[in-house]
């Protein structure tokens, strides 16, 4: 059963090992920064912020689960937005080096200024698109609707290594959009998501350096 709840999703949250009286506070001021700025600025949507730890707050934390504690960074998160998962993976992960890739203006500005409210020394907002960021290995990409699966990875599988484990949460399209994949050597499969039990993450990793347009699996 996933987390339906409000209450379920934050008893969740309370027992990852990342969890911790600062990594509450962390969190807790992320969501309060994000309903101010949402009045501002349509970061999420408005209905989505009674349910924000569930559908926002859960839905980014559980891809830690897929990456050991002591697996070293660099984590690129793709087209971070409203802060998800980058923010959250950087609240409970802060001496991890998470990458922040986002190219508008507005949520560029956010991010910054949630980053520093919330005392992330070692997370960083790459204010660019993505082709523009420059290219070095990392051990974690993370995508959540940044864009279909083969964009995707034709944008980011050059920031890829063997160990590079990807984290992409799909929605209801992760299982069709996985099996419509070719061109591409990887072992990815679908998880379903704890936070909907009709979504599932693309999790898994792609073959070093034969990752390609035009490479058969």
């Amino acid at each position: 059963m996933g987390l339906r709840t409000e209450v379920e999703a934050r008893d969740w949250l309370a027992q990852l090992p990342e969890w911790d009286v600062a990594a509450a506070e962390r969190l807790e001021l992320l969501v309060r920064l994000l309903g101010e700025e949402n009045q501002t600025q349509n970061l999420v949507s408005a209905a989505s912020l009674s349910e924000v730890w569930r559908r926002h707050v859960a839905d980014s934390a559980q891809l830690l689960r897929h990456v050991s504690r002591e697996t070293s960074s660099p984590w690129l998160d793709l087209g971070t937005g409203a802060g998800f998962p980058g923010l959250v993976i950087a609240a409970l992960r802060p001496e991890c080096k998470v990458l922040m890739v986002e190219s508008r203006a507005r949520r560029i500005d956010w991010l910054e200024r949630a980053r520093i409210a919330m005392g992330l020394e070692q997370a960083q907002v790459l204010g660019a698109r993505l082709e523009q960021v420059e290219t070095l290995p990392v051990r974690a990409i993370s995508a959540r609707a940044f864009a279909p699966l083969p964009r995707l990875l034709e944008l980011s599988a050059r920031f890829s290594t063997a160990d590079t484990m990807w984290l992409l949460p799909k929605g209801r399209s992760a299982a069709q959009e996985l099996s419509e994949l070719s061109g591409w050597r990887h072992m990815f499969h679908v998880e379903q998501s704890l936070t909907d039990g009709e979504a599932g993450v693309i999790l898994g990793t792609l073959a070093a350096q034969q990752a390609g347009k035009g490479k058969k699996p």
